[in-house]
Formats: C-alpha cells, sequence, structure tokens
C-alpha cells in the first residue's frame, strides 16, 4: 500500500501527535484493513519523503530540545511514553482522508499529546535552516526553490520568521 504525502498527514491528523514507529503501525493497519500487502519500509520511504516536503514534522520536545542543546538528559514534555520525536501535521499538507483512517484512534493505542505551538513552530523552522543550508552547500537548485516555496508556508502556518534564510536561498539560486 502507498501512501502520498497528504495521505500520511491525514493519518496524523485523525490520530494525533504520534511517534515514528507508531505511525508505521497505523499505515500496517490500514493495509491489514485493506487486505493489502503490509510493507514497513515502504511506509518508512513514505514517511521520509513526507517529511524532506514538511507534509509532517518530527517534533522534539522543549526538554529534549533543550538537552540536545545542553548535551544532558532531560525528560520529554509531550509523552513519557513515547520514544523519539512526535510526528506531526506540517505546514505543507492539505491532509486528506485513507478509507479506514477514522477508525485508527480506536485500534491504535496512542496517548492524547499536544506539544506546543511554539514547540512544533521551532522544530520546523530548525529543519528548515538545516535543509536551506545544505541546498545551498550542494548547489541544488530544485531542493532551493521547493524551500522558497515552503519557507512561505512555513510563515504562514506557525510563529516563524524565514526571510533572512529566504534571502540567502534566493541568492544562491541567482548565483548557480
Amino acid at each position: 500500500m502507498e501512501l502520498t504525502p497528504d495521505e500520511l498527514a491525514g493519518v496524523v491528523d485523525v490520530v494525533g501527535p504520534v511517534t515514528r514507529e507508531e505511525l508505521v503501525q497505523a499505515c500496517g493497519e490500514l493495509a491489514f484493513k485493506r487486505g493489502e500487502d503490509v510493507d514497513s519500509d515502504a511506509f518508512e520511504a513514505a514517511i521520509d519523503d513526507a517529511l524532506s516536503t514538511y507534509h509532517v514534522i518530527a517534533v522534539d520536545s522543549e526538554a529534549q530540545r533543550a538537552s540536545k542543546r545542553s548535551g544532558e538528559t532531560a525528560e520529554r514534555d509531550h509523552d513519557a511514553d513515547a520514544d523519539g520525536p512526535l510526528v506531526v501535521v506540517g505546514p505543507a499538507a492539505f491532509p486528506e482522508m485513507v478509507d479506514g483512517a477514522p477508525d485508527l484512534p480506536h485500534i491504535l493505542d496512542v496517548p492524547d499529546r499536544d506539544p506546543s505551538t511554539e514547540t512544533v513552530a521551532a522544530a520546523a523552522e530548525d529543519r528548515f535552516r538545516e535543509d536551506a543550508a545544505e541546498a545551498v552547500r550542494a548547489g541544488d537548485d530544485e531542493r532551493i526553490e521547493e524551500l522558497l516555496d515552503v519557507s512561505y508556508d512555513l510563515e504562514a502556518w506557525g510563529p516563524v520568521e524565514l526571510a533572512e534564510a529566504r534571502g540567502l536561498l534566493d541568492e544562491a539560486t541567482h548565483a548557480n
């Protein structure tokens, strides 16, 4: 079973913030309900694609972000049972309802999680800045153009300011 980035965002929209493993499990449940092959590798690849296009965002908690900066271990604020970042609907998504998705909250045992808007926006901004720097270093004009488009979506979606990063991306397109 193949899922588009918007379909994955739809799954996340229905279930709520999930770990990557929980999202793979949700995809497997959908495939099973449809009588299709459960291909975890294909689901992982679809998630990677959706992350790279900002249809979904991986969000560390405030405490995880602080511990990465300081090198210390800290508890997560969004869920003590979450292994790793949470996946949330991103700014480029137009979540699409997948057949069977409304049943997922009843099938999966996923706790309610509510990462703050600031945490989600900061994670998206950090990811964007890393992606922008990599695209400029690589001279990847196609990725730079994609990121320029995403920058406007990000600013409309959350409390981020990307004018400076957008200027660097724009400058890189004229240099190549």
